[in-house]
């Protein structure tokens, strides 16, 4: 798993989703944070749970990061996603608000 280049944020969100715990993967938000997953986008730290309870960690998801790019305070990461949802590589687009997370956009 690559990981030197994570932003802390970020990487508080990936191990939480990896590790199955929701409560800290929603801390990693910014009050008025948002997942986008394909143009659907979920706002607010109820929104994220109802999303990630039925389409991420909620199937269980893994996330074996396989690279990583930050351009200012965007951190985007390549994955292979594992669990009973979507499996395959992925890419997740972050946008960094300080030490949280404004946006998660899922991207490809």
């Amino acid at each position: 798993m690559v990981t030197s280049d994570l932003h802390p944020a970020v990487r508080r969100a990936t191990d939480a989703a990896n590790s199955g715990n929701t409560e800290a993967f929603l801390d990693s938000f910014t009050d008025d944070g948002a997942v986008d997953d394909w143009g659907r986008v979920f706002t607010g730290r109820e929104a994220i749970r109802g999303w990630s309870d039925k389409e991420f960690i909620g199937t269980a998801v893994s996330l074996d990061i396989t690279a990583v790019r930050r351009s200012g305070d965007s951190v985007t990461v390549s994955a292979t996603v594992g669990g009973n949802g979507f499996n395959g590589p992925s890419d997740f687009a972050f946008t960094v608000d300080g030490d949280r997370i404004s946006l998660m956009r899922i991207t490809g």
